[in-house]
């Protein structure tokens, strides 16, 4: 027999040995092909995240990048009550940056942020926000201006930011660093006022606060003056009525996702409203909200058929929930005015001159009015005493008549008045008349 063919009939052993050898080095070169096809993809993702793109190739790379991008590192949480994930670190941003790739932030058309490069420099700031800023009990007007501009170098060295600007980014960064301390104070300190071991040291999921500011941190928010404030701006919360279920989106990212799964349709603030209220599942549990959002049903129904006309600010989500705040604008998020959303006129711009002018004016007319009033305040005074100087002469006269004339009568010089005759022609028919 052919020994080359048939060797494996002779050593079984051998032949098992082999085939998970061959088993072993198939599956090592599968995960490097698989390795260097990956970084490939990445590398094309990251470099599309640079150029800039329509909309087209926003959905396909947004829809791609959401299984490619690396996993938020996490870190243990002490409090065994509270699960999921750890602080967000961000290092794929510090990877980009080592790399020099800078993600595009995308904006809509009334400038609000959207899509993945914003969400990551959005995550971004509010690292840069807890890392950096000191935990202090101030506001945010009070913080060096030298810690904000760290910040701002941060991102825009992260991120091509864009007509957002230095202000949006620090904007951002004020919101975060005051909902990171809220979160502090509702998850690691009023929970355990009872508790000063708990209070002792900070929380081990931010090692990075150090212990003095946390002792001062603590004693602030148990201080008489923050439960006072924290009980008012607790009753505000309450009168809340209508509670959006939306996540870090926000408006726009709801209207950015409403475009790309209803294309053609034109997404008003009402019907915004209403999806930022429903769940997972297309339902709103609260039943006030499910009652004003029937009412938007048939409000739309009724403009649709031309039953109802909407004009301006008064447009179908202000017809179910009444009139506007002032300088506000329900169902579009912060930060858009209502000249910005119903495309009022703007105010023109007048120089000082016209302004000085236009005062001047106004000033002129106000003292021609006080003149002419007293002109004729004076005028009636006058007239008043005219009249009085005449009635005393005339007095004076007919005491003088009385005298000089026996039986004088005074009425006599009264004036008559004559009447004329009535025309006897009056009450018939003209002479000139036809037939």
């Amino acid at each position: 027999f052919d020994f080359s063919e048939q060797w494996f009939l002779f050593f079984p052993n051998l032949i098992k040995y082999k085939e998970k050898e061959s088993r072993f080095c198939l599956l090592k070169w599968f995960q490097h092909q698989s390795k260097d096809s990956g970084s490939k993809k990445n590398e094309g993702k990251e470099l599309k995240m640079v150029a800039p793109q329509d909309k087209s190739s926003k959905k396909m790379k947004f829809a791609s990048s959401s299984a490619e991008t690396e996993p938020t590192s996490q870190t243990t949480i002490s409090d065994d009550s509270k699960t999921g994930r750890g602080m967000s670190t961000m290092p794929r941003v510090v990877k980009r940056k080592l790399q020099k790739l800078r993600p595009i932030v995308e904006y809509n058309k009334r400038g609000k942020g959207i899509g993945q490069a914003h969400s990551e420099m959005q995550s971004h700031i509010g690292v840069l926000a807890r890392s950096r800023v000191p935990l202090v009990d101030k506001k945010w007007s009070q913080i060096p201006k030298d810690i904000k501009e760290q910040i701002w170098e941060a991102a825009d060295m992260a991120f091509v930011v864009g007509q957002g600007g230095k202000n949006s980014v620090l904007s951002s960064a004020a919101k975060k660093w005051k909902d990171f301390k809220s979160t502090l104070t509702r998850h690691y300190i009023l929970p355990y006022t009872n508790d000063k071991e708990k209070l002792s040291q900070p929380p081990e999921t931010y090692k990075f606060i150090e212990k003095a500011q946390w002792d001062a941190f603590v004693a602030s928010r148990l201080s008489k003056d923050f439960e006072s404030v924290h009980s008012q701006h607790a009753q505000i919360r309450e009168k809340l009525e209508y509670n959006h279920r939306l996540s870090r989106k926000g408006y726009a990212g709801l209207e950015d996702q409403l475009e790309e799964t209803m294309p053609g349709v034109e997404i008003d603030r009402s019907t915004l409203w209403k999806r930022a209220r429903q769940d997972k599942h297309g339902n709103i549990p609260d039943p006030k909200v499910a009652e004003k959002a029937k009412l938007i049903d048939e409000l739309q129904k009724q403009v649709s058929e031309g039953k109802v006309s909407v004009y301006g600010s008064n447009d179908v989500l202000t017809m179910a929930l009444g009139p506007e705040h002032p300088g506000r604008v329900r169902g579009v998020g912060a930060g858009i005015s209502p000249r910005q959303y119903f495309n009022l006129p703007k105010p023109q711009r007048v120089s000082f001159d016209d302004r000085l002018k236009e005062s001047l004016r106004v000033l002129l007319q106000e003292e021609t009015k006080k003149m002419e009033a007293k002109a004729r305040e004076e005028a009636l005074r006058m007239e008043a005493r005219t009249k009085q100087l005449v009635e005393a002469e005339r007095e004076h006269f007919l005491s003088q008549l009385s005298q000089l004339i026996p039986n004088f009568d005074p009425s006599m010089l009264k004036p008559r008045i004559s009447q004329s005759p009535k025309n006897p022609m009056s009450d018939k028919a003209s002479c000139s008349g036809g037939d």
